[in-house]
């Protein structure tokens, strides 16, 4: 895992210093395909090491407290080099969207894109707030569902201001109709640092 580098599914952590920052990794996990942390690990993939007990503390802290739903984490502890490792296993969430409390009390969601935990957009929240949902409206496949995808056909991708301007709605219409697209496996998110957009599946 060390020689595997940091990426969507693992992330390394020196120390655990706040309940808020790593809840904040391992809310991203669980809105996306799980993770797992190793703390004691230093991002040049050497091993610092850690003081076991205080850190078991710290994310248990995170996990029940500073994550909404709580989550079930899996600690295990590893020998290397005469120094501890953590090994956090974070799963993949069943009752997404996940929160985690930031230090001035407020919830946000975040998502795992490549080595990265990122705020997730208003359109990503309702999407996995649609996932859980146990009542599925029919989704209606229209003019503008079906120009989208010949959009991004031609395009390769599109945003949600893309949509907005090309079809003349706005953004709360824009955003149901993606995530609607999403929920039928025709359309995917991507999230970066910078922006938001949508490919398709299956792309031509």
């Amino acid at each position: 895992m060390l020689a595997q580098g940091e990426g969507i599914n693992l992330d390394f952590k020196q120390t655990v210093s706040s309940a808020a920052k790593i809840a904040k990794t391992m809310v991203s996990f669980a809105n996306t395909r799980g993770g797992t942390l190793l703390v004691g690990v230093r991002d040049n993939k050497s091993i610092s090491g850690v003081h076991s007990e205080d850190e078991k503390y710290m994310l248990d802290l995170a996990a029940n407290f500073f994550c909404k739903p709580e989550l079930n984490i899996d600690i295990q502890e590893w020998n290397a080099e005469g120094k501890t490792i953590l090994q956090v296993v974070v799963p993949e969430g069943t009752h997404k969207p996940y929160y985690s409390k930031d230090e001035n009390g407020k919830w946000w969601v975040y998502v795992r894109a490549e080595d990265k935990s990122l705020l997730a957009s208003k359109t990503t929240v309702d999407f996995l707030h649609h996932q859980r949902s146990e009542i599925r409206q029919p989704v209606e496949f229209g003019k503008i569902e079906k120009g989208i995808l010949e959009y991004i056909h031609l395009h390769g991708k599109i945003t949600l201001p893309e949509v907005c301007k090309k079809f003349n709605i706005g953004r709360r219409r824009a955003s149901r109709i993606l995530v609607n697209l999403m929920s039928l496996d025709v359309v995917r998110s991507h999230t970066t640092e910078k922006m938001e957009y949508y490919t398709g599946i299956n792309p031509q």
